[in-house]
């Protein structure tokens, strides 16, 4: 590292990967198109491709993976903020 206060550890634009988690209720479709909706809010260019989910082992969790184009640190962390205030939503890296 150089030292600069604005040294990123994130070079922007970049494709960024976050894993939205929750628990399996009779909603479980909903939750899904709830999560997706936050994601399109923020980045409407989203297609289904950068889109899986996995249910967990024992069937009680729903993992979401959306890849987005990132364009800066600030609109990562501004869906991140809308992703955590989902009440379903367990965890999200």
């Amino acid at each position: 590292m150089s030292g600069k206060e604005n040294d990123e550890l994130i070079s922007f634009p970049c494709d960024f990967p976050i894993k939205i988690i929750g628990e399996i209720t009779k909603e479980a479709e909903l939750f899904e198109q709830e999560i997706l909706s936050i994601a399109h809010k923020h980045h409407p260019e989203l297609a289904e491709d950068r889109v899986s989910k996995r249910l967990s082992n024992g069937g009680n969790y729903l993992a979401i993976t959306i890849t987005v184009k990132a364009q800066s640190q600030e609109a990562l962390d501004a869906l991140y903020a809308d992703l955590i205030k989902h009440p379903k939503a367990k965890m999200v890296l």
